[in-house]
């Protein structure tokens, strides 16, 4: 039987206590505090003993003998899964959050907005990551003659980036074939990922015999060699980045070369973030957890993931010390990532999707 297992209903009140009191005021707790401030009808010296037994557990580190005693990892792990009271975001907050994203302009990047409120919302430093453009959803493709040999591959996504790819052709192509295949695109386009876009011109390529066989095969030459020519790595998006800095967790430069690490590891952070992928949860990833190797690590991230086409298509979420309020932050998190599934699955003129797999 682990160890959390075998506290008492006492030792876990009091384990409790010293995790808020510790993340409200970054002191350690001693016995004389939790009496005062949180009505325990036990003496001192039987706090004391609690506070001993936990600290034997693993739950608590005592920094000074004559100090209080500060929760370790394993203690916020406990607090945040069993006995942690997430507190309701407040009619003010979810005010803002509405209005952030249906205030948000035509064409913005909703994922570097979305970072901008979650920053802003937390007091922390806010880390996105955004899918593979392939799977991302498009709202428009367009191919621009830049010199012969190259066009220009101009594709708009539903998240309000833009990308930009230059690609070689064999052939140069007339204005009429390029109008006829923007306008093909056009009908095609809608709902569709990068990747589902190439399939249907393959799809109908292969179905059809027709007068637009030829254009079909120029669309698939096209939209193929797009995405061949893509960034192939997820993007992390991090907002906020000053927040951090700022906060007195990482006053010291041991502590600060952690945070630059942590930030610096975009490869450690998509591999945290998605891990939120196959969970409608909000996740938390302490410490040692959030660096894959580093005992006492004083980062920690908090995420979830967003949805486009009701599909989980990337993560949003938070990364700041570990002493943080995670009982206010876990549904901040939560929100803001459902309000930004909301707004992906919206067209961008505003009006009602009907359906993701229009042709």
């Amino acid at each position: 039987m682990s160890a959390d297992l075998q506290l008492s209903r006492r030792a876990r009140a009091v384990l409790y206590s010293v995790v808020s009191e510790f993340i409200a005021t970054g002191e350690p707790v001693g016995s004389r505090t939790l009496t005062k401030k949180y009505g325990f009808e036990l003496s001192a010296a039987t706090i004391r003993n609690v506070l001993a037994d936990l600290e034997d557990l693993g739950f608590l580190v005592q920094p000074h003998t004559s100090a209080g005693r500060v929760p370790t990892e394993k203690a916020f792990r406990l607090f945040i899964d069993a006995l942690m009271q997430i507190r309701k975001l407040s009619d003010e907050e979810r005010s803002r959050i509405a209005e952030w994203f249906q205030d948000l302009t035509p064409g913005s990047d909703i994922v570097r907005e979305t970072g901008r409120l979650l920053a802003d919302l937390t007091g922390t430093a806010a880390v996105l990551v955004r899918p593979r453009i392939e799977s991302r959803t498009i709202l428009k493709v367009r191919f621009i003659p830049t010199r012969p040999g190259e066009l220009l591959s101009v594709i708009v996504l539903s998240d309000g980036t833009v990308e930009n790819r230059f690609i070689s052709v064999d052939a140069e192509l007339s204005d009429v074939q390029l109008q006829s295949l923007h306008s093909m695109l056009e009908e095609s386009v809608e709902g569709r990922t990068l990747s589902a876009l190439r399939e249907h011109f393959a799809e109908a390529l292969a179905e059809s015999r027709d007068e637009l066989a030829e254009l079909r095969k120029l669309g698939l030459s096209l939209v193929s060699s797009a995405i061949a020519h893509g960034d192939r790595a997820l993007d992390v998006v991090i907002e906020g980045q000053s927040r951090l800095l700022e906060r007195s967790e990482f006053a010291s430069a041991q502590n600060m070369r952690e945070l630059v690490r942590a930030l610096e590891e975009r490869e450690r952070l998509v591999m945290l973030l998605d891990r939120t992928l196959c969970t409608d949860r909000v996740q938390v990833f302490l410490g040692e957890e959030a660096s894959g190797d580093v005992p006492g690590f004083p980062v920690s991230v908090v995420a979830a993931s967003y949805k486009e086409g009701g599909s989980p298509s990337g993560a949003v979420g938070i990364i700041g010390p570990t002493r943080m309020d995670y009982a206010s932050v876990v549904p901040i998190v939560a929100a803001t990532a459902q309000a930004m599934s909301e707004a992906l699955s919206r067209p961008a003129d505003g009006s009602r999707r009907s359906g993701d797999d229009g042709d």
